[in-house]
């Protein structure tokens, strides 16, 4: 999670420096204090015709809703500085057989920030059982990539009863790049890159997640940025990273009741492999599948392959 931004940093250190010194920040005004019933259809080619905004504790959040109705109910969480997009090829089929319920999370893409600057992993959690109660959820499977496998894991953990199973793609819980307990400062070259960085300083960054960078889709780099560059995110993104923690899990996974998938890519650099044992090892129900060439985005960079794996765990369940 945090490693995409150290690593685009060395690429566009020199270029963010250049873009800085220009001045070229988005000067719309923020409209995400409005409710839903006030804030209007942004003009925007990611909103779609499934998108709707919906209240939740303050926070006014895009929601997308595809799929039956009534329909065994899938929660898709997605990880940092990205959105509900990055599950757009696992949500066309999946919508099929079951309701695909994705979101931007707060402080990102065209939900935009939260008013009241909550972004700690456990305000995250709150938001998203909220989120539920607001969508009269009472169940649901959970599936979260990175910062949203480590969102939807905890909820889990304190939430039993409103989650069947889960699917967890390279989440986050075990300690990395010295954060534990307490947050890591942010460099202000790191906070540059959040806020003001260049699309072709995102396009490196994101080509770091894929095992194969090849096969990063050719219009990922220009919606990543686009998003990112939404009123006031960029300083949301580096607003989570200053709160962001990451404490000894296994007493939490352990408390973890569904059943759970983990997936991991063995070409990921963000968030080490060798994790998916450790959350194995704690959690009561868990089970791996990993892949030889795939990186930290395996939904993304290979969605057929990955996706026949998940489907035969969640159609099991």
């Amino acid at each position: 999670m945090r490693n995409l931004v150290f690593v685009a940093l060395a690429l566009v250190l020199i270029a963010l420096a250049a873009w800085v010194l220009l001045g070229n920040r988005d000067s719309a005004e923020p409209t995400f204090e409005l409710s839903a019933s006030e804030r209007p259809i942004p003009d925007s080619p990611y909103w779609s015709a499934s998108d709707r905004w919906v209240d939740v504790d303050g926070i006014t959040a895009r929601v997308r809703m595809e799929g039956p109705a009534d329909a065994p109910a899938l929660l898709l969480i997605h990880g940092f500085s990205y959105s509900l997009e990055s599950w757009d090829a696992w949500a066309a089929d999946l919508a099929q057989d079951y309701r695909v319920i994705r979101f931007d999370l707060p402080g990102h893409a065209l939900t935009g920030p939260d008013p009241q600057a909550r972004y700690s992993v456990a305000d995250t959690v709150a938001f998203t059982r909220s989120l539920m109660d607001a969508l009269a959820l009472d169940e649901a499977s959970l599936v979260g990539n990175s910062l949203g496998g480590l969102v939807a894991w905890r909820l889990a953990a304190d939430h039993p009863e409103r989650v069947s199973s889960l699917v967890l793609l390279a989440p986050g819980g075990f300690s990395i790049n010295g954060v534990s307990e307490e947050p890591v400062p942010v460099p202000a070259a790191v906070a540059f890159f959040l806020t003001q960085g260049p699309e072709f300083g995102i396009a490196a960054a994101s080509r770091t997640l894929f095992g194969d960078p090849e096969r990063m889709p050719e219009d990922l780099p220009a919606r990543v940025h686009s998003l990112m560059r939404q009123p006031g995110v960029g300083d949301a993104l580096v607003e989570r990273l200053e709160v962001f923690t990451l404490p000894d899990p296994r007493a939490d996974l352990a408390r973890v009741e569904a059943p759970a998938l983990i997936v991991w890519g063995e070409r990921d650099v963000m968030v080490p492999p060798a994790h998916a044992g450790e959350f194995a090892a704690h959690m009561p129900d868990a089970r791996i599948i990993t892949y030889s060439d795939l990186g930290h985005v395996p939904h993304e960079e290979a969605p057929a392959r990955t996706l026949a794996d998940v489907r035969a765990f969640l159609d099991a369940g």
